[in-house]
């Protein structure tokens, strides 16, 4: 269909779709079902509006609703994929609701964090996620202060809601998991099996615990020597790696790594090392991603279920009686070699075709 240079308004696609100008604009903000409109008339006026150019006039909507229509995401960086899939997905998650999703990401900083929040605040945004932040109770301040609805996702607060993935059980899921993966060949000794990574907050301190437990009660101790706490650096993993290499000669049978920021200083410790060293490595990292599944050694890892978690905390954040307190969901345990499907499944794009050549010369002769 040929655009025209004339944005519609709700009334011209009322008049277009058939439907009251009511009707429109409950598909347009994401609340048709709650009308019961039916899913046939919902994607009639949404094709209508795209292919019309029509675009929500956003201030107009917010003076009426006193709502700006905007949601906030605060990450403490993107350069991972657990982190930029938590974007991708509560991005998906806000469109659908008929909303205007903004992400920053704020560095791990303590002061970063509450001057992010202090300007979504500016920009009026409806409801604040707050992802891995380092204070999350100082960010609960200035959004308790401005009476912005927020939730916390992945590491957890004290004075508001939070949403957070079950490190414990899932370090135990993964220490047992390659504990047993070894055993195969030979049973570990507790002096086998190190953890490397992590910083002194809940997501680490639960995922140790559960390492601790798990090694303790399968192996029959766990000795200090085998934890390795690096900090979520890439840098100091690899130095870590380097200093244990350099001292005994050889790497542990098998290894914990706290999240895959830590797996990418092995990585960079790996690029130094003869691949014999590797031989005999199993190892389990907490995160997943899906080349690290095939390097040259098993590496079994956790997924933490990114979906539920924000599923959840769309829930919570909706219910104005909401408590502050921490809610679990369940990771998932994901053997070697396997690849699994993500949000950017989702992206919408077609196959490609190549030209062929008498069509390229019938354009380049037409220009």
């Amino acid at each position: 269909m040929k655009r025209s240079g004339k944005r519609k308004t709700i009334y011209d696609l009322s008049a277009l779709s058939g439907c009251s100008p009511s009707t429109v604009s409950a598909v347009l903000n994401g609340s048709w079902r709650k009308r019961r409109i039916s899913e046939k008339t919902a994607a009639l006026i949404r094709k209508l509006a795209d292919s019309h150019q029509y675009t929500a006039n956003r201030q107009a909507r917010g003076l009426r609703r006193s709502r700006s229509g905007l949601v906030g995401l605060l990450l403490p960086l993107y350069d991972n994929r657990y982190f930029s899939s938590m974007a991708q997905t509560f991005e998906a998650m806000v469109r659908a609701r008929g909303e205007c999703p903004i992400v920053a990401s704020a560095s791990r900083d303590p002061k970063a964090e509450r001057e992010t929040a202090e300007s979504l605040i500016a920009y009026s945004v409806d409801e604040l996620f707050i992802c891995g932040a380092t204070d999350p109770d100082g960010v609960h301040e200035i959004c308790e202060k401005a009476g912005l609805r927020h939730v916390n996702i992945d590491l957890p607060g004290t004075l508001a809601p939070s949403v957070i993935s079950d490190n414990y059980d899932g370090a135990c899921r993964l220490t047992e998991a390659v504990i047993r993966h070894c055993a195969r060949t030979e049973p570990l000794r507790p002096e086998d099996l190190y953890l490397f990574g992590g910083r002194d907050d809940h997501a680490s301190r639960e995922r140790l615990r559960g390492f601790r437990t798990v090694k303790h009660g399968m192996l029959g101790a766990d000795p200090d020597a085998c934890i390795q706490p690096t900090g979520y650096s890439a840098n100091n993993t690899r130095l870590a790696f380097e200093a244990f290499f350099a001292r005994e000669g050889r790497l542990p049978r098998a290894i914990i790594i706290n999240s895959t920021i830590n797996l990418e200083g092995f990585l960079r410790f790996m690029a130094g090392v003869p691949q014999a060293a590797f031989r005999d490595l199993v190892v389990g990292c907490y995160d997943y991603d899906p080349f690290a599944s095939f390097l040259p050694f098993p590496v079994i890892m956790i997924r933490q279920n990114v979906e539920a978690m924000l599923a959840r905390a769309f829930e919570i954040i909706a219910d104005p009686e909401a408590a502050a307190g921490i809610h679990l969901v369940a990771p998932e345990l994901v053997p070697p070699r396997t690849a699994l499907p993500g949000p950017l499944d989702a992206l919408k794009d077609t196959p490609w075709r190549p030209l062929d050549v008498s069509a390229g010369e019938k354009l380049a002769k037409s220009a």
